[in-house]
């Protein structure tokens, strides 16, 4: 059974980011393929959504209604609720993402 992915706008913003800062400081062939593949990997979450983990750094505090999957140093923190995902944000996992994390999901 397939889920409704729903990309919150916090989230869209996120894409949009990273878009524009591999744009200006890569390529835009780059720019364009890893904005295609984050998009896939949201849309990927329509079968099996479940396949995500808690992220840890929420698990340490005891928040464990969001999930994780990762596409190269991205990852798309998500929540699933009945039959529809909501991706609420997609960060740059080399960042110190606990207080992001928390600032963002937890307010």
């Amino acid at each position: 059974m397939k889920y409704k992915v729903v990309i919150l706008s916090e989230a869209d913003k996120d894409i949009l980011d990273i878009y524009q800062y591999i744009l200006i400081n890569d390529s835009p062939n780059n720019a364009n393929y890893v904005f295609d593949k984050i998009e896939e990997a949201c849309l990927n979450l329509q079968e099996l959504p479940e396949r995500g983990h808690i992220p840890l750094e929420l698990d340490k505090i005891g928040v464990t209604i969001y999930r994780e999957i990762h596409f190269k140093p991205y990852r798309i923190i998500y929540e699933i609720d009945r039959k529809m995902v909501f991706v609420h944000c997609v960060l740059d996992g080399r960042r110190d993402l606990q207080q992001l994390l928390e600032r963002r999901l937890l307010r």
